[in-house]
Order: structure tokens, then C-alpha cells, then sequence
């Protein structure tokens, strides 16, 4: 039986959504979810953060694509939160026995094939946009999903390497996925992202949505990046569309991640408070209204005093259920 405070809720006609990865994917899928038991008409557009992107064995890889796609398509590992299901690793393991760097990324032999028809296709000169919709028409993800931009973006991490002691840059999958955002991170670099352009496709989801909404995605590397595309920012100024964030950071610290290690690196206060701070208002800022836990429900006077509509709501995504009330709350918010 269908929640019925969920009915209740009419979803906009056209919603785009700024998403990184895992924390987006999720917050995505409880929007679909409402969507779907509301009975909108609704149609959601995905703009997803690339900076993360990297050549990995002559292979292009796009884990925050990737991830939503999956995710939406009903492919993803639940339990890892990213990768394929019933993942197997046998090419990783023979790359290994031959020595091949880097043995700390693998790819799975199912998500290889992925790399492969996308590397393929990059190759034959269509564009990642197409690419990425060409991909979809097997996962059925239920959005418009759409790189940030089509051109290469990549993420690195100025780190203290714990084999020397000595700083050095390393892509953020190293600094990630090898260190797991455990050694010390003196800067930042995204390579290529002043170079960089939105999409035609990109600027159309942000100009003509009813709605905009952030989900819980890392504020630096991945909405960060987004809104760092030359023409992202000047789209979102120029919307007539509410734009509506909802707070990955709970009780003074990130839920899943490496939010609070980035925001320290920037001088940004790590809480709901200094986030939204970071964000701003609108025009010139990126909110129209912050959702924020009702752990954090005493900073929303000091967030609305920064011009910023806000309210305290439950905030974790426990289930599919407890993520669409997260969605509908947004919506709400703005309406």
C-alpha cells in the first residue's frame, strides 16, 4: 500500500538535479520514487559531476555517471553503493599478475564493459553527452542523465605521500580510493575546468526546470566542480526555477565520504550552517532555500539570516520511503 503522505505531494513538471555520485544517486532514486507514488508528470534531468573522471588503462571512466546510472537502472551494488552487482574480478586479478599499475582501482569484469562501449564510442568521435545516452538505453535510469560538461575535467588532490613523506599531486581516485582521504591534503586542483563549457543540454535543463535541486553530494568535488563549468553558474542565475539544496553534512559532520576533510582544506566551517554559507543566495549565490537535519535545526535562523530559506527535517536515507519524504520536503520548501 502506497504511502499516502507522499500522494499528497504534486512534484513540478520539469526537476534537474546537481548530483556527484552515491549520496545523488540515492537522493535521486527516492525522487523517482515519489514521483511515481504521486502520480506527477514529471520529468527529471540529472546534470552530474565528471571531474572525477579518469583514463585508467586506455579506459575511460566515469564513476559518478556510472554510479547514477547504475544506481537508477537497478545495477548497482547496494551494499558498496557503487559497481556492478554480482560484480566478478578476474581481469583485475590478471592485470595484477602481470604487474600492471595501479592494482588499487580495479574495474570489475562487468563494469568493464561499460568503459569499454563508452571508450569505444569517445573514440569514434561522438560526444560523452551522447555517449551517456546511448548507454542509458539499457539501464532505463528514468532521467535525462548529462555530463556537466563534454569536455575533460579532472580532479587532483596535493597530497603528503605516506611512502616518502614528500607533497605531490595525485588524481582524486588515488587520493580517494587508494588513501582513502586519510593522508594530508594541502590543495586542490581541477585541471581543464576553466577551459571547460557547459552543454547546450546542460544550460536548457537549468534554464527551462521548474525546479533545481542539490541533493547531498559532496559540496567541493562534485557540486563544486558542476557550478565551477563556465555557463553552469550564469544558467542557475538567470533561471526562473527555485533552487533548493538538502545538507550532506548532519550534526557537525559528513554521512558518507570526504566532505569534512575538502571543507577543512578550504577554510569552510564543516556544518549544515557553513555550507549553505559556502553556497550562498541567490542571484549571485547558488540557494534559494537549504534543507537541513532537525539535528541542525538550531542553525536555521543564523542560515536564513544569510538570505536563505530553511527548515530542520529528518535527513538520513534509510530507505526508499525515508528519501522521498527528503525529496518531498525540498519541493515543499519552495513551493
Amino acid at each position: 500500500m502506497p504511502d499516502l503522505s507522499l500522494v499528497s505531494s504534486r512534484v513540478p513538471s520539469r526537476v534537474t538535479v546537481l548530483s556527484g555520485g552515491v549520496g545523488g544517486a540515492r537522493f535521486i532514486r527516492g525522487l523517482l520514487h515519489l514521483i511515481q507514488t504521486s502520480g506527477s508528470d514529471t520529468a527529471v534531468s540529472v546534470v552530474t559531476n565528471t571531474a572525477d573522471d579518469w583514463w585508467i588503462h586506455g579506459l575511460k571512466v566515469c564513476p559518478d555517471l556510472d554510479t547514477v546510472m547504475y544506481t537508477l537502472g537497478e545495477g548497482i551494488d547496494q551494499e558498496r553503493g557503487w559497481g556492478r552487482v554480482e560484480e566478478s574480478w578476474q581481469c583485475k586479478e590478471e592485470l595484477a599478475a602481470y604487474g600492471v599499475e595501479p592494482t588499487w582501482f580495479g574495474l570489475g569484469d562487468r563494469d568493464l564493459a561499460t568503459h569499454l562501449v563508452r571508450t569505444q564510442m569517445l573514440d569514434a568521435g561522438y560526444s560523452l553527452t551522447d555517449v551517456t545516452a546511448a548507454l542509458c538505453t539499457r539501464w532505463n535510469p528514468g532521467v535525462t542523465l548529462l555530463p556537466m560538461t563534454d569536455d575533460r575535467v579532472e580532479t587532483h588532490v596535493v597530497i603528503t605521500d605516506p611512502a616518502d613523506g614528500e607533497q605531490k599531486a595525485v588524481h582524486f581516485q588515488e587520493y580517494w580510493v587508494r588513501h582513502r582521504a586519510n593522508v594530508p591534503a594541502h590543495g586542490l586542483a581541477v585541471i581543464g575546468l576553466a577551459e571547460s563549457r557547459a552543454t547546450n543540454q546542460v544550460v536548457e535543463a537549468i534554464t527551462g526546470a521548474d525546479l533545481v535541486i542539490v541533493p547531498p553530494s559532496n559540496p567541493i568535488v562534485s557540486v563544486g566542480t558542476i557550478v565551477g563549468v563556465p555557463g553552469v553558474r550564469e544558467a542557475l542565475e538567470s533561471t526562473a526555477a527555485p533552487v533548493v539544496g538538502v545538507s550532506g553534512i548532519v550534526g557537525g559532520d559528513h554521512v558518507h565520504g570526504m566532505a569534512r576533510q575538502l571543507l577543512t582544506l578550504h577554510d569552510i566551517e564543516v556544518s549544515a550552517a557553513g555550507v549553505a554559507e559556502h553556497y550562498g543566495a541567490r542571484p549571485h549565490g547558488l540557494l534559494d532555500a537549504w534543507l537541513v537535519d532537525e539535528r541542525d535545526a538550531g542553525l536555521v535562523s543564523r542560515i536564513e539570516s544569510a538570505g536563505i530559506k530553511c527548515q530542520g527535517r529528518p535527513l538520513m536515507m534509510t530507505d526508499l520511503d525515508a528519501t522521498a519524504a527528503i525529496a518531498r520536503a525540498a519541493i515543499e520548501l519552495v513551493s
